[in-house]
């Protein structure tokens, strides 16, 4: 005969104290000696007793879950900073449910939709955008947004990214320093503002020094797209010596294209640099120059930020850039008195 499911009553009983310090042993945040937590879940372990998270939710009006929306998980960048944002909530207590969605305003609507019938307590989009109607709507019922990777013209809506203009004009400094005289750009997709502002800087960067580039195709952050881009760059009279790609996802086509239909080898014959600096970008095969996303301290502010609105401590909604480094590599030529 299968035995009856453990209660909390059986763990206090078990371990000696009251039902309520169970509960608020198994409850995030809220503090009970180390000797008595120590206690309890000791017996609760014995008795292979696991908390009733729904219940819980119930009585305190949380559901400790965190909606997370990603539009694609192909771009290496995001299951990396994924992982480390599902660490960091359960760190503090919050499980993450994770939605795909197309992104399109009416798809990520209804994916918002489903997530709030599962009583979430805050949401992230990351890779996709945040209508008006969407976040009047979450403003309303009170559950926070914020949005990882992805900038917004709404300074009321909270947003997490790496700065994204400063990154650029790194890269068009390096690359005028290196010597180049025909740099390409192949953009990160021009309807997000990740896309176009790390375009503008790198833009503004050349201009500053006299130059300009010779050509700007949008890559929309798609592989394919940006493989296309490289052979009609090298089918033209145009001849870059340099591309800058808009993310390591579409710079690593970009290498492949140059190396195994081209027959050009990166930091030879062609200078690249990527954005992300995602582990791919340090494998010998691609030794990618690259600036890079801080995703740790990007991953940590979004968990701030979002928390804070939640527990109450931060209700202001905040625009937070994190900057990163240019990390040199291989895949392109190093000016004088550049290191690696």
């Amino acid at each position: 005969m299968a035995s009856s499911k453990v209660t909390a009553h059986d763990v206090a009983q078990a371990a000696g104290v009251s039902q309520p310090t169970v509960s608020r042993v198994f409850t995030p945040g809220v503090t009970v000696s180390a000797a008595l937590e120590k206690r309890v879940r000791e017996a609760a372990k014995t008795l292979g007793y696991r908390p009733n998270t729904l219940a819980r939710s119930l009585i305190t009006g949380q559901s400790m879950t965190i909606g997370l929306i990603v539009a694609y998980l192909d771009n290496p960048f995001y299951t990396e900073a994924l992982e480390k944002l599902s660490h960091t909530l359960r760190e503090r207590g919050y499980n993450i449910m994770i939605f795909m969605a197309a992104n399109h305003a009416s798809d990520v609507d209804q994916v918002v939709h489903d997530l709030l019938d599962h009583q979430v307590d805050g949401i992230i989009l990351a890779s996709v955008a945040a209508s008006s109607a969407l976040t009047d709507r979450l403003r309303d019922e009170g559950v926070p947004l914020i949005l990882f990777n992805r900038g917004h013209s709404d300074r009321s809506i909270s947003a997490v990214t790496s700065a994204n203009f400063e990154g650029g004009q790194k890269v068009a400094e390096f690359l005028l320093s290196g010597g180049h005289q025909r740099i390409a750009h192949i953009s990160g997709w021009q309807g997000a503002l990740t896309g176009a502002d790390r375009c503008a800087g790198f833009l503004a960067g050349l201009e500053t020094q006299g130059a300009e580039a010779v050509s700007v195709t949008d890559g929309l952050f798609s592989r394919e797209t940006a493989a296309a881009a490289t052979r009609a760059l090298f089918a033209s009279s145009l001849n870059p010596d340099a591309i800058f790609v808009g993310n390591d996802h579409m710079a690593f086509a970009v290498i492949d294209v140059l190396r195994s239909e081209l027959r050009l080898e990166p930091g030879c014959d062609v200078s690249v640099v990527g954005y992300d600096d995602v582990a791919m970008a340090s494998w010998p095969s691609y030794n990618l120059t690259t600036v890079r996303q801080p995703a740790n301290r990007m991953v940590q502010a979004v968990v701030t930020q979002l928390l804070g609105q939640i527990e109450g401590s931060e209700p202001v909604a905040k625009h937070i850039e994190i900057d990163g480094p240019l990390i040199v590599r291989g895949s392109a030529r190093i000016p004088q008195g550049w290191t690696r």
